[in-house]
């Protein structure tokens, strides 16, 4: 599928505001900025596999189009919610655990990168991903 392959981070817009806005505190948001990201995933049908591997951790997570999964963000705050295939472009909704606040973001092809785009108490952010 379209989003098959690995994906090294290559520019952010936006990103440290959105972590100030989850409430992630300054040294770890200025770490985060240059967190050398790569994510690999796999999708075979309604699962995927993805693989997350920066400075910070390295996880991989499974989960299904449509069924609710938990996971925890790399500064440790913890979600709830699925992710969903809305035509080209995945779309997930979190729910954070600790204050009950919404986390969304998708996933999507453009051109030749993949681009993550959050959204959290109104600020958006997008993160860009060469393959690589």
């Amino acid at each position: 599928m379209a989003f098959d392959g690995t994906w090294k981070v290559d520019r952010n817009e936006n990103y440290e505001k959105f972590m100030e806005a989850m409430g992630i505190g300054m040294m770890k948001r200025k770490l985060g900025a240059h967190d050398n990201l790569k994510i690999t995933i796999q999708q075979n049908g309604d699962k995927f596999n993805v693989k997350e591997a920066s400075n910070f951790r390295n996880i991989e997570i499974e989960f299904t189009l449509g069924v609710n999964f938990e996971y925890s963000l790399a500064d440790g705050t913890e979600l709830t919610g699925a992710w969903t295939l809305e035509g080209n472009k995945l779309v997930a909704t979190f729910t954070r655990k600790d204050n009950g606040k919404v986390l969304k973001a998708t996933r999507e092809i453009v051109g030749d990168e993949l681009v993550q785009t959050y959204l959290y108490e109104g600020v958006e952010s997008k993160r860009f991903f060469k393959r690589g």
